[in-house]
């Protein structure tokens, strides 16, 4: 199976959220977070709504943190 069948699988993204807590230790309530984001995104890809500056600057920096967290644990796992 290539990357690109797995990425067109529907609920691919919300599989990748939920599983950060047993693949990163991510805290449950960032997972939360980062859950509601990718369904208000979801929302908005759909129905043509726009995303508050403020909401898209939330979402840049939980990305920054999550990118920091997958850094750090690959310096110890991979």
């Amino acid at each position: 199976m290539t990357l690109d069948n797995l990425t067109s699988k529907l609920g691919h993204h919300q599989t990748m959220i939920q599983s950060l807590s047993k693949t990163l230790n991510i805290d449950q309530s960032n997972v939360i977070i980062l859950d509601a984001m990718r369904k208000q995104r979801n929302v908005a890809d759909y129905s043509g709504d726009i995303i508050p500056e403020t909401t898209m600057k939330d979402c840049i920096l939980y990305a920054e943190k999550l990118l920091k967290q997958f850094n750090d644990w690959s310096k110890n796992n991979l």
